[in-house]
């Protein structure tokens, strides 16, 4: 059986893609650019504000003079977001019956994720969440992200488990090279916020529709 699990955040445990296009949209706003569809936000989530709101101003053909402004406008999004940063956002399908069963099974937890600390913090919080976990890993606890492996591994450390003993639980290939680099075992949600790509190719060890998949049908640990 595995000793703890890991889980990525965005699009993973919560659908954040509602909360992060009214940023991203608000952020646009500022320079007189967008809206831009949530669609293309889904697809552009994944590796932080700053890429999101490059990719946005890519596809919307923003001048230089804008492009060179990032800085502000990363700014006007983080304050914006930080402040409605579960409006819209929700657990992910049966997440939450997860980590209840994981948490009565006594199994540690934690989110590594690539979102800055306090903003994963205050979403966790925000939709109750943060009592199930252990440990916190933010995209800002480091030096390096994912892919790294060092996120994983800080948070195995913290949770005083062997890597190969985990399960890291996430939705795109920056989760699963991570988790890989680290040693640990690697699922991953279908309908995630993959890029556009195909996750069954991705190499996870399993990829599921329902949380509940990560259990047998006692209400144990499934891929021991």
């Amino acid at each position: 059986m595995y000793k703890a699990f890991l889980f990525d955040l965005d699009g993973t445990l919560v659908d954040t893609a509602p909360d992060l296009h009214l940023a991203l949209n608000y952020t646009l706003n500022q320079v007189d650019l967008g809206p831009v569809s949530l669609a293309l936000t889904r697809h552009w989530v994944g590796h932080g504000a700053r890429v999101m709101i490059d990719q946005a101003l890519k596809d919307l053909e923003a001048g230089d003079a804008i492009k060179e402004q990032i800085d502000v406008l990363h700014t006007h999004f983080l304050t914006y977001y930080s402040s409605n940063i579960a409006v819209k956002s929700i657990p992910f399908g049966d997440a939450e019956e997860l980590l209840e069963r994981l948490a009565d099974l006594a199994i540690p937890m934690g989110v590594v994720t690539n979102k800055f600390y306090q903003l994963s913090f205050e979403l966790l919080k925000a939709l109750d969440l943060y009592k199930y976990f252990d440990v916190l890993v933010g995209g800002d606890t480091l030096q390096v992200q994912k892919p790294e492996a060092e996120p994983a591994l800080y948070a195995c450390n913290e949770l005083d488990v062997d890597p190969n003993r985990v399960l890291f639980v996430g939705d795109s290939k920056t989760d699963i090279a991570c988790a890989k680099a680290a040693g640990c075992d690697v699922a991953i949600i279908r309908n995630g916020y993959n890029q556009g790509e195909d996750p069954s190719t991705l190499g996870a060890s399993l990829v599921f529709d329902s949380f509940l998949e990560l259990l047998d049908e006692s209400g144990s640990q499934n891929l021991s």
